[in-house]
């Protein structure tokens, strides 16, 4: 499962997790690789890449904007939601009910948006313009704004 960590507004991250000794030895197994937005780390599991986003927590909090699980190819689920699959066990299902659009301009997260389905090609297209990145991202229910019973 890789990591997908979008930079915030003026960091270049791959950049800047190199110039760090610290992380580039909790990086040193996974080689990491750079995007316009970020950086991409390829993890083997699930656990493994909670395990690396809990190694690089300083680094986040400080120069992440948006932390994304690549559960399969183009799929994407936040931190919440791939914590909660790890510890819960919930499977990650077609149609998921709790989405988000998440636009990339410029090198940095620009604008996201909840949804109450998956996107139509409308809505899709109308969020899309102007951004550089698209991505549909699975969320929790309390990511969504669903209330707790």
């Amino acid at each position: 499962m890789n990591v997908l960590l979008v930079q915030r507004e003026g960091v270049d991250l791959y950049q800047t997790l190199l110039a760090s000794e610290t992380s580039r030895m909790i990086l040193r197994f996974y080689r990491p690789s750079a995007l316009d937005f970020g950086v991409v780390v390829r993890g083997a599991s699930l656990g493994g890449s909670l395990s690396l986003v809990s190694e690089l927590k300083w680094y986040i909090r400080r120069y992440v904007a948006l932390v994304l699980f690549e559960f399969a190819d183009g799929q994407y689920c936040t931190h919440a939601l791939a914590r909660e699959a790890y510890e819960r066990e919930i499977r990650l299902q077609e149609p998921w009910p709790f989405r988000r659009l998440v636009g990339i301009r410029d090198g940095h997260l620009e604008h996201s948006v909840v949804l109450d389905a998956p996107a139509s090609p409308e809505a899709y297209a109308a969020f899309a313009a102007g951004m550089d990145t698209v991505l549909e991202v699975l969320i929790t229910g309390a990511e969504a704004g669903e209330k707790e019973d």
